[in-house]
């Protein structure tokens, strides 16, 4: 086992890293060099910048797992077909420089995941479950038998959201959003009865217009249409589910399932993150 060592989570939009010893946490970082907003450096070069310090004493292991591995990161890591047992991600975790790895992803025959796989391993090792939701910008749906993915499902939902309130007629001219609990219901809970969303997106507007929801709420509203719908489209028939990501957004996909009738834990997803880390170092040392 290896208690030194840094843990990488660099994705889209950001670059997360903790650095570990005597497998304490005694550092950690937060970047905005995603690998969409590299500018002008290679992944590379900010690794060299921000990571390298860290390693100047000790040419410590550094696992990364993300869009880092994507043909936009540092390089372009294949993804492991499913179905895959997660236990075998430790032996196919790419070098791209001394003592630095990166993390397969994820594929089916129409699907794709990056970073989620290595939460997914973690969120076994603590919280064994035949089904994993990892509600995000891209929410995944996860059918687990054993330690083998067999198969996921991916919805846009929260880049779905993103899109309508700031590049459609949707939410346009709105005031600031704030809280409110009876309207993300009322949303869900449309979402929910139907999830075909072609004829309702509209109503996020119409209601504003016709005074049946306040213009203050109406992100809201929408953010409950969209989940219930992505439940009542994914669920097929599971009745358990276990959460993996963050607090916020795990308590409003707790609330969608509670009133769709089926049972949900949850685990934080940096948990889930790190203990994955560790496990594929483990399998390593």
């Amino acid at each position: 086992m290896n208690e030194n060592y840094i843990a990488i989570d660099w994705g889209s939009t950001h670059l997360r890293a903790w650095r570990y010893h005597s497998g304490q946490c005694v550092d950690s970082l937060q970047l905005p060099y995603g690998v969409s907003r590299l500018a002008e450096k290679t992944a590379c070069e900010v690794f060299e910048q921000y990571i390298a310090p860290w390693r100047e004493q000790e040419v410590i292991p550094v696992v990364m797992a993300g869009m880092i591995g994507s043909d936009a990161g540092w390089q372009p890591v294949p993804y492991l077909p499913c179905p895959v047992s997660l236990l075998e991600l430790s032996d196919q975790i790419y070098e791209v420089a001394e003592k630095v790895w990166i993390v397969p992803g994820l594929r089916t025959g129409q699907n794709v995941m990056r970073g989620e796989e290595t939460q997914l391993l973690g969120a076994m090792l603590l919280s064994p479950a035949a089904c994993y939701v990892m509600p995000g910008t891209h929410s995944k749906w996860v059918s687990i038998a054993g330690d083998r993915v067999s198969d996921f499902a991916t919805a846009m939902t929260g880049e779905l959201h993103h899109i309508l309130m700031n590049h459609s007629l949707i939410g346009k001219g709105l005031p600031a959003q704030q809280d409110d609990v009876a309207a993300f219901a009322a949303g869900l809970q449309s979402g929910l009865e139907s999830p075909a969303l072609i004829n309702k997106l509209f109503a996020a507007r119409a209601s504003r217009v016709l005074g049946s929801l306040p213009a203050e709420s109406v992100s809201e509203w929408l953010s409950g249409l969209l989940i219930g719908a992505e439940v009542a489209t994914l669920q097929d028939n599971t009745t358990q589910v276990t959460l993996v990501g963050g607090g916020s957004l795990c308590r409003r996909y707790l609330q969608a399932f509670a009133t769709a009738g089926i049972q949900a834990s949850e685990i934080a997803g940096d948990t889930a993150f790190q203990q994955g880390i560790r496990s594929i170092l483990d399998a390593r040392y």
